[in-house]
Order: C-alpha cells, then sequence, then structure tokens
C-alpha cells in the first residue's frame, strides 16, 4: 500500500530543519512521495534544492494569492515557463484568489491578472494546475473556464467549499484533494461531499505544516500524516485503506504526469 501527500510545504522552517526525519516517517507510514508546493518565487530554489535530494519529492512552481502585489518578484509567463522546464516540476501553482484577508476597498484585480499568468504558463508547458480557492469560488471558476483550463487540469487543493462548487470544479475536468480538515469533527458539510466525489478524481494531502488531522490536531503537520487522512476517507466512504490508497495514488500519478511512480 502506497500513499501520497499531494501538496505539502517541506521548505517552510518548521519542516525544513527536520527534513530526514520527515522523510523516514513518510517511509514508515507507508507515504511514498510528496508534492511541494511553491509560494513565491524568492523561495523557489530552496523548494528545489530540498526536492533534487529525495526521488519521490516533487515541486509546483507559482506565487499564492497570499503573497500581495508589490511583497516579491512577480510571475510572467516566461518565467513560469522556463522554471518549469526543470524535470522535477510538474505543477503550475500554487495558484488561485484569496479574497479572506482582502483590505476594504481592495478589489483584487491584481491576483485575477496573476491568475491568469500561472493558467497561460500551465497551458504552454502542459504542467497542471494547483488551485488555492477561499472566499472567491466564483471567480476562480469563471476564470478557470474564460481561459480554458479544462484543457489542462489540476487540482483544487485543501477543498473546504460547497457541494455545488465541488460539482463545478469536476465539470471542468479537475481533481479535487481533501486535507486534514476533513477529519475535524466541526467539518460535516466536507465529510458529505467526500463521500459524493468520485473515487477517480479524489486526492489527499497535508498541506504541511498546517492543518494537522486527528489526532495531532494542533501540533506542526508533516507529510506522513496523509495517511490519516486517508483513514478517514475510508471510514467516510465505508471502503477499505488499501481502496483510498490505490485509487487516490493512481490519480495522483494519471494527474501529475511528469512525476515518477516508485516501484511498490
Amino acid at each position: 500500500m502506497l500513499l501520497v501527500d499531494s501538496h505539502c510545504h517541506p521548505d517552510f522552517p518548521e519542516l525544513a530543519q527536520h527534513l530526514p526525519q520527515l522523510i523516514d516517517k513518510m517511509h514508515e507510514y507507508g507515504v511514498c512521495a510528496a508534492l511541494c508546493a511553491g509560494v513565491t518565487l524568492e523561495r523557489f530554489p530552496a523548494l528545489m534544492a530540498i526536492t533534487r535530494q529525495h526521488p519521490h519529492l516533487f515541486a509546483a512552481v507559482g506565487v499564492h494569492p497570499d503573497t500581495r502585489e508589490g511583497e516579491g518578484a512577480e510571475p510572467d509567463v516566461e518565467t513560469l515557463v522556463r522554471l518549469a522546464e526543470d524535470p522535477k516540476v510538474v505543477a503550475i501553482g500554487e495558484t488561485g484568489l484569496d479574497y479572506y484577508r482582502l483590505e476594504e476597498g481592495d478589489d483584487a484585480e491584481w491576483q485575477r491578472r496573476r491568475f491568469r499568468i500561472h493558467v497561460g504558463a500551465a497551458r504552454r508547458t502542459g504542467n497542471p494546475l494547483i488551485i488555492h480557492m477561499r472566499s472567491a469560488a466564483a471567480d476562480t471558476l469563471a476564470i478557470l473556464k474564460d481561459e480554458e483550463a479544462g484543457a489542462i487540469g489540476g487540482v483544487f487543493h485543501c477543498f473546504t467549499e460547497d457541494m455545488d462548487t465541488a460539482r463545478r470544479a469536476l465539470d471542468l475536468g479537475f481533481y479535487i484533494s481533501f486535507s486534514g480538515i476533513v477529519t475535524f469533527k466541526n467539518a460535516q458539510s466536507l465529510k458529505e461531499i467526500v463521500r459524493w466525489v468520485p473515487l477517480d478524481r479524489l486526492l489527499i494531502e497535508t498541506d504541511a505544516p498546517y492543518l494537522a488531522p486527528v489526532p495531532h490536531r494542533g501540533k506542526i503537520n508533516e507529510p506522513a500524516y496523509v495517511r490519516h487522512v486517508a483513514e478517514e476517507i475510508a471510514r467516510l466512504r465505508d471502503i477499505s485503506l488499501e481502496e483510498v490508497a490505490k485509487a487516490t495514488t493512481d490519480n495522483f500519478f494519471r494527474l501529475f504526469r511528469k512525476a515518477v511512480r516508485p516501484h511498490e
């Protein structure tokens, strides 16, 4: 049985200082691979250095929407395409829209412009998108449709929206990924979506170092704990952990075609 953490941040200080132990624990928990999502262009070299040390850590290149315009280097299509030429880069992102922390009067046009740049890079490279979406479902889906992003596909990571949004994401051809939030007692509506999403369109993730699942809630998260997410999904769907592991691992390597699958 092999599991994959489809979204984590091992370059963040909470994890980077313990990387050898994290890798050992991944093996102990049956986690064979992980995708390390980019958040800024400035951090990208450190992220790549980590993935090059380990054959089954993969990277995505992108600038997170929480990085406000002017706070760091802005991406353009050519830069993202160039960085994505590295065989370790299997996706574009994370990217998307996040209106949760917008200041009053900020229309976030800079977010939408940056998002379209990432979609353009994905279309140029053929790499799927990793979508971050918070308090911005309508605009996120509209831009993906307008930019014909369904031709490339990708995943809505750490999904916490409603059933209608999940349905529209699937209709666009995207996968949906669930994090440790699904193990929380107060996530009943999300648990219903987990039961509903087709198994062949479902991924699992940690978003480590954040959102540690039960029984580690409130502590620093790590890629090994994606096993707890898989266990909860198996319980909710009344299927075996092995079925969840096989489906989500197959889905990961089907979506992220450049990622090299380890042997059983």
